[in-house]
């Protein structure tokens, strides 16, 4: 079969999955509806927000649906009736069977990550937190249980020493459309041998949700943990420490960028700054020093170190903990 003559449902609500959408609407696909959220009212006016993929779908002339309960039997109807051939969902919510079984050729996911490898909902931050050098997105057939449909293809990238979330974010965004468009012309050919992923749970990295406790740095680390942890937290939802001030707490500090200084022990505690006030700034850890780069005093917006060091004159009495 043609695949431009599949009839597809595309369901997805972020950034991350507009691409995707672009590129099967640029190229001819025939998307004959898209799937997202209800619109939430949202920011100090509370003005109600459209998702991201909402707004590129009437961008491009797409029915939308944002039904609120997905196992409504109103919205099924709704499905039915477009008569999908295939579902692709990116970053949507878990669906019920009724809606993912519903096309002739199944739902499938796009992931970011290499499953079975990082399933869960930050997969790209775990990754860069865990000090890996390589991941990519993966397309899967969507069954009861999350990420962990049969696998029906991948595409591998270098994390680079420099990446962060936001970059590497960027990049698989990319990556992310063309699977997603190789994975539809294979499904319609017919040249999709899926392949079943491991079930055992115990043997793979997970990728869970990230919340603001999971993001406080433990300076006790070596430095290249705390390098990466950074970095798999940056620009959001962004590492960050207790400030301390003659061991009284004073607000709190986001750290963006930073660098690692290898150096044998010294007599400070884990946590200590130590800076000349005007062009360095660093924090002791447990195998040398931490420079800080990019960061954001509570309170305060971003800045580099140089910035920052204008107007914190008191840097060698405090601490990070």
């Amino acid at each position: 079969m043609n695949a431009k003559d599949l009839r597809i449902v595309f369901m997805g609500t972020p950034e991350f999955a507009v691409p995707s959408l672009r590129t099967l609407v640029r190229e001819g696909y025939n998307v004959v509806a898209v799937v997202t959220t209800p619109d939430r009212p949202a920011g100090r006016g509370q003005k109600l927000h459209e998702s991201d993929v909402k707004v590129a779908a009437r961008e491009l002339g797409l029915p939308v649906l944002q039904p609120e309960k997905l196992r409504d039997p109103e919205f099924a109807a709704a499905m039915q009736a477009l008569r999908p051939d295939l579902g692709i969902v990116i970053a949507f919510r878990m669906l019920p069977e009724v809606i993912w079984a519903m096309p002739r050729l199944g739902t499938f996911n796009l992931h970011a990550s290499l499953l079975p490898d990082y399933r869960g909902a930050a997969p790209i931050n775990w990754a860069i937190i865990n000090g890996e050098s390589r991941t990519g997105v993966t397309t899967f057939l969507l069954d009861h249980e999350i990420d962990k449909g049969a696998i029906l293809g991948r595409t591998e990238v270098d994390i680079l020493p420099e990446d962060n979330v936001g970059t590497l974010y960027e990049r698989l965004m990319s990556l992310g459309a063309d699977l997603v468009r190789t994975t539809v012309e294979r499904l319609a050919a017919g040249e999709v041998e899926p392949v079943l992923q491991p079930r055992d749970d115990a043997a793979f990295k997970p990728a869970p949700k990230i919340f603001k406790e999971d993001c406080l740095i433990d300076w006790t680390w070596p430095g290249k943990r705390i390098i990466d942890f950074i970095r798999g937290l940056s620009p959001y939802p962004a590492a960050w420490s207790h400030l301390m001030r003659g061991g009284q707490e004073s607000g709190s500090l986001k750290i963006f960028e930073a660098r690692f200084e290898a150096c044998p022990a010294a007599e400070v505690s884990c946590g200590a700054i130590d800076t000349d006030q005007r062009s360095y700034l660093r924090v002791r850890c447990a195998d040398g020093w931490v420079h800080l780069l990019s960061l954001q005093l509570s309170g305060k917006k971003r800045m580099n170190v140089h910035e920052l060091l204008l107007g914190f004159r008191d840097g060698n009495s405090c601490s990070l903990q």
